[in-house]
């Protein structure tokens, strides 16, 4: 076989047999295959897509590109709970420790920011010494250890996936089903979780921008953990404007710390306390969502969720006073005020041009390799539905210095759409889909 082959035959709407896309991708972990000409053929699955079965052989050859853990063999139920991400979505952050401080062991491989949406281990990263990079044992004995595991996407698990995962950011080839959908359940078939919870964004800041695409997406890889053996329910929720109020790495976290408080901002924490409590049902650990929600509360009123938090970060090398004092976490060395332009209600504010302005202040990467600031970024102080005056605190700029934070403020007064009526919000999740 030639790569250029399997290149056009995509890019012509054919259909490649699995032994094309096991050579595929076998021949690219190996280093076989360029990046320029994996980039090319990205691209034509971006715009011709793959059927069933070709999104099934992709996620496959991608989970046999490494090694397996098969860690439900050693600690059970264990779960894994992802989001195909959005701007301010730092849910995972906090919905996995308060489910490992609910007693359900979770197993975590996360990645790095893709487009204008920011990453799990960017944002864990932003801890002083944490460590993402495990070996599979480094991963296997925290989760025994601690109930919990935060790690990278490592060499040894599913490096098909890591390769193309980078190269999806900087190639436009990030929005297609196929490609998220293998490269999200290669990950979770490569660990071996029993359980698997799906948070699919849709949205003006999310990849799919529409419900019946999230659909889509949810249910394919839905279908991919019935076939792989593994319990599989996705939830779609809305990302039409930024998920809670921070918008960058160490912002993120700050707030992810407050959610785990019960201090955190009332959508994304609702969202976390719901997701939680659906994991517990999902596992048998409770039998209703009224035992569910309380036993959620329970961990958030005594403080076992921050602990947890703190413990998994001590364990992986990181400073777990930056858990217990977020203060101490990457501080940017300028701050400014953009205030509201007007009186009048929020009406929409456009997530994806947030997650845009907060790349250009550094806590995004543009093209392969960038480096991140952790301590950049936005904090959001007026939401959607909220009332303001003209001149009160409308968005606080975390910058490098005074040019950097000026320089933005256009494009900031640009995501916002005003009313003089007042403006409702819809809820947060829109469907939950069940194998």
């Amino acid at each position: 076989m030639q790569a250029v082959e399997l290149i056009r035959k995509k890019r012509d709407g054919g259909v490649l047999s699995t032994e094309e896309i096991d050579w595929f991708i076998a021949g690219y972990t190996r280093g076989e295959i360029p990046d320029y000409q994996v980039a090319s053929w990205l691209m034509a699955v971006c715009w011709r897509g793959m059927d069933a079965r070709e999104t099934r052989d992709l996620t496959l050859a991608m989970v046999h590109s490494g090694a397996q853990l098969r860690i439900n063999e050693v600690v059970a139920p264990v779960i894994d709970k992802h989001s195909t991400g959005g701007v301010g979505d730092k849910v995972t952050l906090a919905v996995a420790p308060l489910a490992a401080a609910c007693g359900i062991s979770v197993g975590k491989m996360s990645g790095r920011g893709l487009g204008h949406t920011g990453g799990t281990i960017d944002k864990l990263e932003s801890i002083q010494g944490f460590r993402s990079e495990l070996t599979s044992d480094e991963f296997v004995r925290v989760l025994e250890s601690e109930g919990l595991v935060l790690a990278g996407q490592s060499a040894e698990l599913a490096p098909a996936d890591g390769k193309m995962y980078a190269l999806r950011n900087v190639t436009g080839t990030v929005e297609s089903i196929p490609l998220i959908a293998a490269s999200i359940m290669s990950k979770k078939l490569a660990i071996g979780c029993s359980h698997l919870l799906l948070d699919v964004k849709f949205g003006g800041g999310a990849f799919m921008k529409t419900v019946e695409r999230a659909r889509e997406l949810a249910q394919t890889m839905v279908d991919i953990g019935r076939l792989a053996g593994m319990h599989t329910v996705a939830a779609l929720t809305s990302m039409e404007q930024p998920l809670g109020r921070a918008v960058g790495n160490a912002l993120e976290m700050a707030e992810a710390i407050a959610i785990l408080r019960g201090e955190g901002p009332e959508d994304v924490s609702e969202l976390c306390y719901h997701e939680v409590a659906e994991l517990l049902l999902m596992t048998g650990v409770v039998s209703t969502q009224e035992v569910a929600q309380e036993r959620v509360r329970e961990a958030v009123r005594n403080g076992a969720g921050v602990a947890k938090l703190a413990a998994v970060i001590a364990a992986q090398g990181g400073d777990p006073r930056q858990i217990e004092e977020p203060e101490l976490l990457p501080r940017a060395p300028y701050r400014a005020i953009l205030n509201a332009p007007r009186d009048g209600y929020i009406s929409a504010i456009d997530a994806e041009a947030i997650g845009l302005a907060s790349m250009h202040l550094g806590a995004g990467r543009f093209k392969k390799g960038d480096p991140i600031d952790h301590s950049t970024g936005l904090v959001l102080q007026a939401k959607v539905g909220d009332h303001l005056r003209s001149g009160e605190p409308l968005v606080e700029v975390h910058a490098r210095d005074h040019a950097e934070a000026e320089a933005l403020f256009a494009a900031l007064l640009a995501c916002y759409q005003w009313s003089d009526d007042s403006v409702t919000t819809g809820p947060l999740i829109h469907e939950i889909i069940h194998p």
